[in-house]
């Protein structure tokens, strides 16, 4: 299908202009607004306004290596980023001052923070969480040694979610990682000093085994805090419970998307790379390597719809702090077995959700 007939088939949905060069890792949408940040392989971060159909880029940041992730502050002034240069940066959107708040020893690959706790996490390929207490900035972030390499983390409003290699998978309770961090520091640390972090011992409040039995490759929570979905690199997506009452885990399943036939009849498995959940509905939204954008009703076990295949891999999605947009990121990911990045393959696209459009479809 061309880009013409896609346009013409969906009027809610437009493309943004002046999209990144390289493929893009993460999209987030501002807490209040319809500012969109872009983290992308081309060692920027982009900053765009998609209140109006085009949307417009209002500025770019510059990186020292790729960046992996991002996410806002409690307003759209500050953000966070971190990626492949090990540090984690708070950025001042509107100077574009950038602040390292910590180093990792290897690359960062996850970042979220809690607006509840005001503090900011950070996951790294050195299998270590670093907590940045934001409400008492000169205290040094503290360090959380992880069992195995993080791939994913996630959060609600009391609870943090690392899904990690070798099928293991953390959750934290946030109150006591607050608690750690804001305590660690006997004196505070400035400017001139190096941020490192301080290792501390924070038990998990649950360890589980992922119900996925190949590498994770996202999760994310619900927002009424009562569990989380999980996908990997096979086509699977897990939808589970916090609550660890036998009643609640057995609620748990997990099931196949993101597949399709070739010419033979054979399925081809795709990868299931991004996962968001609906602020309002408590729905979620897949991207996969097959181009495709699912609609879930976690509770139902039902897909309320899917959106046309678009031209590459779907690597990001994401909805507006108020459910009524969803965005979407493509890059090459390889899937083809081509190389290299060409020319008009990596976008992003905001798509103006209906009333009713993210709503789930109620029980069975």
């Amino acid at each position: 299908m061309s880009e013409s007939q896609i346009k013409m088939m969906s009027p809610a949905q437009y493309e943004l202009s002046d999209p990144p060069s390289d493929a893009i890792s993460a999209i987030k949408f501002a807490p209040a607004s319809l500012q969109l940040l872009v983290a992308s392989w081309d060692k920027n971060v982009y900053l765009y306004d998609t209140s109006e159909s085009g949307g417009k880029l209002l500025r770019t940041y510059q990186h020292r290596a790729p960046v992996l992730d991002v996410c806002f502050g409690d307003n759209d002034e500050d953000a966070y980023t971190t990626g492949l240069d090990c540090d984690v940066r708070r950025l001042n959107l509107s100077s574009g001052d950038q602040t390292v708040l910590s180093s990792h020893t290897a690359g960062v690959k996850s970042l979220v923070y809690s607006s509840q706790h005001q503090i900011l996490v950070s996951a790294s390929w050195d299998s270590n969480l670093n907590i940045h207490h934001l409400s008492s900035p000169s205290n040094p972030p503290t360090s959380i040694a992880l069992p195995s390499k993080p791939f994913s983390i996630s959060l609600t409003a009391t609870k943090l979610v690392v899904a990690m290699a070798s099928r293991a998978l953390h959750i934290y309770d946030l109150a006591s990682l607050a608690s750690a961090s804001s305590s660690s520091s006997p004196s505070p640390v400035t400017d001139s000093q190096t941020r490192a972090a301080i290792p501390v011992s924070v038990e998990p409040w649950q360890r589980r085994e992922s119900s996925l039995k190949f590498m994770t490759r996202a999760v994310a929570c619900m927002p009424n805090d009562a569990g989380y979905a999980s996908s990997s690199i096979e086509g699977r997506v897990a939808v589970e419970w916090f609550d660890p009452s036998p009643e609640s885990q057995a609620r748990k399943y997990a099931f196949k998307c993101h597949r399709q036939a070739n010419e033979e009849g054979v399925d081809i498995v795709y990868p299931v790379n991004a996962l968001a959940f609906h602020p309002v509905h408590g729905t979620f939204a897949s991207g996969g390597g097959d181009g495709f954008v699912a609609l879930w009703d976690g509770v139902a076990k039902r897909r309320i719809r899917q959106y046309q295949r678009y031209a590459s891999s779907v690597s990001a999605v994401a909805f507006s702090g108020d459910g009524k947009f969803l965005a979407l990121a493509i890059s090459p990911g390889f899937e083809d077995g081509r190389e290299g990045v060409g020319e008009g393959v990596v976008k992003v696209f905001v798509r103006t959700l209906g009333e009713n459009e993210a709503k789930g479809k109620g029980m069975k």
